[in-house]
Parts: structure tokens; C-alpha cells; sequence
């Protein structure tokens, strides 16, 4: 079985970085609302993460729903695993879940 070069890629990111969102567009520049609510959060709580625009490459734009088995864009992975995705993450925030999730992962945060 020859290993897809996109799922490679995807695994390093999330290996590589504590949090990865995965997006429309940047963080300083969302390309959609979704992408810009979790955008949101995150930086609400102070997290540093990375995002990476799926926008720039058709394969990665594809690979990443295949990879999570998730339909839609944008999805946030902490410290190599994933959350899901907009309403997902609102939700967690909302609730205090998502605080919670980070601070069992050991990534410092702001309260809410």
C-alpha cells in the first residue's frame, strides 16, 4: 500500500504544531464566516496555533475532509487530534469543554 503524500503531509502538521486549524483562507484573513468563528475562539482564549489555508491546494482541500472523514472545512486539531469543526467548536467554547480540552492537554490558555 503506497502512503497518500497529502495524509503525510497532514500527519506532520498535526504532529508538528499543538494546534492546527485547517481553513478557509488565514487567520489574519479568513475566506469564510466558519473559518472566522473558530478563528475567533481561539484567539479569545490567547491559543497560538497554526492554520493553514486549504484555499492554495485542491489535493490538501480534498485530502483533509478524506483524512478526518469529516464533510466540512474548517477542522481544528489539538495536539495531533481531532476536535471538529465550527459548530463543534463553538459549542465546546460555549460550554467550557473546549477550556477544559486544553488545559487536560496541557496548553495554557486564557479563562473565557
Amino acid at each position: 500500500m503506497s502512503t497518500n503524500p497529502v495524509f503525510e503531509r497532514i500527519k506532520q502538521e498535526i504532529t508538528d504544531n499543538e494546534i492546527v486549524l485547517f481553513m478557509k483562507g488565514t487567520p489574519v484573513f479568513p475566506q469564510c464566516g466558519f473559518s472566522a468563528a473558530v478563528v475567533q475562539v481561539l484567539s479569545h482564549l490567547g491559543v497560538k496555533f497554526k492554520g493553514i489555508d486549504i484555499l492554495t491546494d485542491p489535493s490538501l482541500r480534498q485530502g483533509i475532509k478524506e483524512f478526518s472523514n469529516w464533510p466540512t472545512i474548517p477542522q481544528l486539531y489539538v495536539k495531533g487530534e481531532f476536535v471538529g469543526g465550527c459548530d463543534i467548536v463553538r459549542e465546546m467554547y460555549q460550554t467550557g469543554e473546549l477550556q477544559q480540552l486544553l488545559s487536560d492537554r496541557g496548553i495554557a490558555h486564557k479563562a473565557a
